[in-house]
């Protein structure tokens, strides 16, 4: 997988907003394109908490049909133990579950597509692109 996507791009492309996203993954091969269990489970969780969770439920399932779910495994766990440990030393923490996306994308030396680089630039030698701006 080259592209990894980040929860906040995933939102922004079913909600079919802002443009500029939504025109760069139509640019992108579908089999260049994934999203890590992780980001599914956050995804998962927006929808079981929104106003209208089956709604929301189809939407989310349109979007994840044609694209890679990428299963987090042994590999990322060790890149995880990497980022967090070097983050803690530097008094530079994340979220949690950013931790576990950005050891995933690592570990599939795949570029993370979010639009949280503030976050995501303290990852030592983590590839990301912000398809929002």
């Amino acid at each position: 997988m080259k592209y990894m996507l980040d929860t906040n791009i995933c939102i922004y492309i079913i909600k079919q907003k802002p443009k500029n996203v939504i025109e760069r993954f139509r640019q992108a091969q579908v089999s260049e394109i994934g999203v890590s269990s992780i980001t599914l489970s956050e995804l998962e969780y927006g929808v079981m908490k929104s106003a209208k969770p089956e709604q929301n439920k189809l939407a989310l399932a349109q979007f994840i049909a044609p694209i890679e779910i990428s299963a987090y495994d042994d590999v990322a766990a060790q890149h995880y133990g990497v980022i967090r440990a070097h983050l803690e030393r530097q008094g530079t923490p994340i979220g949690s579950l950013d931790m576990l996306i950005a050891a995933h994308a690592l570990s599939q030396n795949s570029v993370l597509i979010t639009n949280n680089e503030s976050e995501f630039k303290r990852v030592s030698n983590l590839k990301i692109e912000n398809w929002a701006t």
